[in-house]
C-alpha cells in the first residue's frame, strides 16, 4: 500500500526568535526556512524570496550584525540570535542615507532586489569605509538585479561612503 506524501505528519517545533528587537515564539515546521518564518509567521514581507538557493540575495537579513541569506537554513538555527530585516531599519540613520542615495542615483526599478541590496549596502558601508568601485562590485556579487545594471547601486553606495568620509572628524595629533 502506498501512502500519499501529503498525508504524512509534519513535525512542528517552537522557535524563539528575536527579530528587529522584538521577541517571537513561532510554531514552525522543522523544514521552515528563516525567510518563510519571517514572512508567514512574523508578517515581515520585506525579506523577499527569489531563488531559494542563496544566490540572488533577495532574502538577505542581518544575523547578529552580519548579512546572511534567510532562504538557506531552517528558522530553528536562528534561535537565540538577533535577526534584523529591512523593516528593522526604518529608524536607522545609515539606512536612511542609503534609501535617499538609492533614490537619487536611480538605484532601483522593479524593487524586488532592493531590500536585500539595502541590507548588503549597509554592511559594505559599515565594514568597508574606504571601499572603491571594484570592491563594492565584489561585495555586491551575491546580490542579483536584473533591472538596473548595478551602476546606480554602486553610485549610491559611493555617495554614502563619501558623505560619511566628509563627516569624519580628524583625530588630534
Amino acid at each position: 500500500m502506498t501512502i500519499p506524501i501529503l498525508s504524512l505528519p509534519v513535525e512542528t517545533v517552537p522557535v524563539a526568535l528575536t527579530v528587529n528587537g522584538r521577541e517571537y515564539t513561532l510554531q514552525c515546521e522543522t523544514r521552515t526556512h528563516l525567510a518563510d518564518a519571517l514572512r508567514e509567521h512574523c508578517g515581515l514581507t520585506g525579506t523577499h524570496i527569489g531563488c531559494e538557493h542563496g544566490v540572488c540575495g533577495a532574502c538577505t537579513v542581518e544575523v547578529d550584525g552580519a548579512p546572511q541569506r534567510a532562504c538557506l537554513q531552517s528558522a530553528q538555527r536562528f534561535a537565540g540570535k538577533a535577526v534584523t530585516t529591512v523593516e528593522g531599519l526604518d529608524d536607522d540613520p545609515l539606512a536612511e542615507l542609503l534609501r535617499a542615495a538609492f533614490s537619487a542615483q536611480h538605484a532601483l526599478q522593479c524593487g524586488y532586489c532592493t531590500p536585500g541590496m539595502l541590507m548588503t549596502a549597509r554592511d559594505i558601508v559599515r565594514r568597508l569605509p574606504d571601499a572603491d568601485e571594484a570592491r563594492i562590485r565584489e561585495e555586491l556579487a551575491g546580490n542579483l538585479c536584473r533591472c538596473t545594471g548595478y551602476q546606480g547601486i554602486v553610485r549610491a553606495i559611493q555617495q554614502v561612503l563619501a558623505i560619511q568620509r566628509s563627516q569624519e572628524t580628524p583625530h588630534a595629533a
